[in-house]
């Protein structure tokens, strides 16, 4: 595992900063933006990983990595570990198209499984309805809200690659309780069952999705009973 900070073209370093799911809060914003000068930053840039970058020299990065971790924010990581998770602004009082709560999903899972170590890079993505804002797809976990506590759960995609590969479907209409034990059984199994530094999605195209399946007993005791709202998707096949 290590500290994601970049070397840049120009000389400069790209710092990864990550807040739960790409959230920032007004008083981290306005702290960041009391050291922008003091660090000498050259840009900031917001990334599909929703994290934001900090483009600044290589002497200030100590500095930086205290000042972002004083404000409650993280420095990311990355090399055989979970990544940030993505989740959309699906939940109860933003998205209006979100039918479960992505957000809440999305932020514990990222405080569960964050930095855990894995094989290889792990990416999870959590959207709120079916049209997966988040790529839940192209992550080697997607979580896709149908109902209030109620997701699809689908595993083995990329989207980071000239050949993209989308996530096959492994689980219906699970809850937010049991989305953060399946990760977890996907996980564990992940780490037994790969060769060392083999990509999930390799994994998965060599062994399939069966061997990360936690039983039809597990499914049953884990179902959310509400329905997806048809009249959404309806809409979706329209549109």
């Amino acid at each position: 595992m290590g500290i994601a900070c970049f070397k840049q073209k120009n000389g400069l370093e790209a710092l990864v900063v990550v807040g739960n799911c790409g959230v920032v809060t007004p008083e981290q914003f306005s702290g960041l933006a009391a050291h922008v000068k003091e660090l000498e930053i050259a840009a900031l840039k917001l990334t599909t990983r929703q994290t934001l970058v900090l483009v600044l020299p290589l002497e200030k990065r100590e500095q930086a990595c205290y000042i972002v971790e004083e404000l409650g924010l993280k420095v990311g990581t990355y090399g055989g570990v979970v990544r940030n998770v993505k989740a959309c602004c699906g939940d109860d009082d933003l998205c209006t198209w979100s039918r479960g709560n992505a957000l809440q999903l999305g932020t514990a899972l990222q405080e569960s499984c964050w930095g855990s170590p894995v094989p290889k890079d792990f990416k999870i993505s959590v959207a709120g309805c079916s049209r997966g804002c988040t790529d839940p797809l192209c992550a080697d976990f997607g979580a896709v809200a149908t109902a209030p506590d109620s997701f699809d759960i689908y595993i083995g995609g990329r989207g980071a690659t000239l050949r993209p590969t989308h996530a096959s479907l492994l689980a219906r209409d699970i809850t937010a309780s049991g989305v953060a034990e399946l990760v977890q059984v996907v996980l564990d199994r992940y780490s037994e069952l790969a060769e060392p530094k083999e990509r999930f999605v390799s994994l998965v195209q060599r062994l399939g999705t069966q061997p990360f399946h936690p039983g039809e007993d597990w499914v049953r005791q884990h179902r959310c009973e509400t329905k997806p709202a048809q009249d959404f998707l309806d809409f979706l096949k329209e549109s």
